[in-house]
């Protein structure tokens, strides 16, 4: 196998069978050994792009009106039909006489609020322009296409359906937005005997649903507007609507945008800062939103967008944070059939950042590092979001089984920030929990602006529960060293030792221009790049469903866009041979998005 022979290959797409009608994906193949590098720094400003560019927003079939409407009591399923009446005349007939005074109140002051903060640049990590401009932009909801176009052949062992998250914005905005602020949509991709369909939905949170039927966007940005005195009036002006019965936020205020995870006949789509969502994959390979979803009214705060699922118990485990009262940091676990825990109380001295944590056999592994959430700051005129360089970065190894936090140990991890962590796993010879991660520095690069290059690391890092020390160690050498960022190891083996893990090779970046797999034990690592102006996202490890030794027995699933052509692709890649098995015409573009998984046909079956 050609990629055997360099301990960093790199491999260009390439069909495994010979066929016809390949055409130019069928590329001869190209190994490379890429020079070595002293020092890996990109001069960029830590942000999604690095210029601005003028915004395309795909047509909706209910398009926002350039005045600031007023917002109503009720809100109507954007799934019905308004087309003879705009959203905000709809709502209006439903006010009462004090409910108009209020509304034109609050519009004014928010007219007054945006029209003074256009006054201002926005930096980078705010700015829509940059933000979410090229296939970073929009698209708008696909009804199912079934037959598309594959070139080469699609693996028999492949029935069920791929399904990926993103964020993607309903309306343009009218002031800051973060990438991460987008609503959430899901992209499915379903096979079934060799053939696959295709369909992206929004996933109707309680939040899309209210501003569709405003016509507008209305609901704060967490990261692109609650920065300064801006943000604290936005929060006002948000709040007072609820007061006054225009809107309802008692229902949750989150995009259900980051996270996708299959358990107990559900999918959930999340973001941590909400319940998460059930969304239903209907037979036709389409899909819709069951609502918002509590485990059955067990659950009443959030969730992470991580959550692990067991795969030897089946039990799903999460957390759960809060950013403005104590307990800032709560764990529960779900059995397979859907009881949930009692939340354990984890405390911590203020709100942390926890977008991503770790399980083993017998642990919970949860971070807590350096970028807080620090609200007095928007009074100064800052972000809530903050990296504190004075904080000791630490991994608190809880059992699984703890009644309380009182078993917790506490080991210092220093200046270490990984915002996904990819596995672990126990070595009771050494007393030792491993960590697997991806340390990014600068922590708060993603969030707010900065000159430093962007740095993620993949890195193994062993906490000494005998002696409450750690060690931290670069897996891959220096010459190596490349961004690895989004990717995962088997799900069959999560929390036990794997050997490898397929990561995003996040450059240039902010784009992702293949992946990597990665040996953990000897540091070796196969490249696969996607080809020339093509870039993607996360890439996922399907493992073939009959049993096998080896680890690497499966496939690589994932979305990829090429720039110079504007079209859109499934790639399917041998995980073994790292060459390229298929690839599905998508009838619509697909934007870089966030995480995925896979359902398969047995499951699909069983949904509840």
């Amino acid at each position: 196998m050609a990629s055997a022979k360099s301990a960093n290959s790199s491999i260009q797409p390439k069909f495994c069978t010979s066929s016809r009608g390949l055409g130019s994906l069928s590329s001869s193949s190209s190994v490379s050994i890429n020079k070595p590098r002293l020092k890996h720094k990109h001069n960029l400003t830590c942000s999604i792009q690095t210029s601005p560019s003028i915004l395309h927003f795909p047509k909706h079939s209910q398009a926002p009106d350039t005045a600031i409407p007023t917002p109503a009591t009720t809100f109507t399923s954007p799934k019905e039909d308004h087309s003879s009446s705009s959203p905000s005349t709809e709502n209006a007939r439903r006010w009462n006489l004090f409910q108009r005074l209020a509304a034109v109140a609050l519009d004014a002051a928010e007219s007054a609020l945006v029209s003074r903060e256009r006054e201002y640049p926005l930096p980078k990590t705010a700015d829509p322009r940059v933000q979410i401009a090229g296939n970073f932009a929009p698209v708008p909801e696909q009804p199912v296409r079934h037959s598309l176009p594959v070139t080469g052949k699609i693996p028999a062992c492949i029935e069920g359906v791929y399904v990926r998250n993103g964020a993607n914005p309903l309306f343009e905005p009218v002031a800051g937005h973060h990438f991460f602020d987008g609503d959430g949509m899901v992209h499915a991709v379903k096979f079934r005997n060799g053939s696959a369909s295709y369909a992206c939905r929004f996933t109707e949170t309680n939040r899309l649903v209210q501003e569709r039927s405003l016509g507008r966007p209305i609901f704060p940005k967490a990261i692109g507007e609650l920065h300064g005195h801006s943000g604290i009036a936005r929060l006002l002006l948000f709040y007072a609507r609820g007061f006054f019965g225009l809107l309802d936020h008692t229902r949750g205020l989150g995009v259900a945008n980051a996270g996708l995870v299959y358990f107990n006949r559900r999918l959930l789509a999340m973001s941590e800062d909400d319940l998460p969502y059930h969304v239903r994959i209907t037979a036709a390979g389409d899909l819709e939103t069951a609502g918002r979803y509590n485990f059955d009214n067990q659950l009443n705060g959030t969730m992470i967008a991580h959550p692990k699922v067991d795969p030897v118990s089946g039990e799903l485990f999460a957390l759960s944070y809060d950013v403005i009262q104590k307990p800032y940091l709560k764990h529960f676990r779900v059995s397979p059939s859907g009881e949930k825990s009692a939340d354990i109380e984890i405390p911590l001295s203020e709100p942390t950042m926890m977008h991503d944590f770790a399980i083993t056999e017998n642990f919970v592994v949860v971070p807590d590092q350096q970028v807080v959430f620090k609200l007095p700051e928007m009074i100064r005129g800052g972000s809530p979001v903050v990296y504190d360089k004075n904080k000791m970065s630490r991994f608190g190894v809880l059992p699984k089984y703890s009644s309380d936090a009182s078993d917790i140990k506490w080991v210092e991890a220093p200046d270490c920030f990984c915002f996904h962590l990819w596995n672990a796993w126990e070595e009771p010879e050494t007393e030792e929990v491993v960590v697997i991660g991806s340390c990014m520095t600068p922590p708060d690069s993603i969030f707010n602006e900065c000159d430093e290059g962007l740095e993620s690391v993949l890195s193994e890092i062993r906490l000494n529960l005998r002696t409450g020390k750690s060690t931290r160690r670069p897996i891959l050498s220096e010459d190596d060293q490349v961004n690895l960022e989004a990717g995962m190891v088997n799900r069959n083996h999560l929390g036990r030792k794997t050997r490898f893990a397929y990561l995003a090779i996040a450059e240039p970046w902010p784009r992702v221009s293949g992946f990597a797999k990665v040996d953990l034990c000897s540091g070796e690592v196969k490249k696969y790049t996607y080809g020339e102006e093509k870039y993607g996202g996360e890439p996922l490890f399907l493992p073939i469903e009959s049993k096998t030794e080896h680890e690497d027995d499966g496939y690589i699933l994932a979305f990829v866009h090429n720039e110079k052509a504007w079209e859109s692709e499934l790639q399917i890649v041998n995980a073994m041979t790292m060459q390229l098995e298929a690839s599905i015409k998508l009838p619509s573009r697909v934007p870089y998005g966030f995480h995925g998984t896979f359902i398969s046909a047995k499951d699909l079956a069983k949904q509840a």
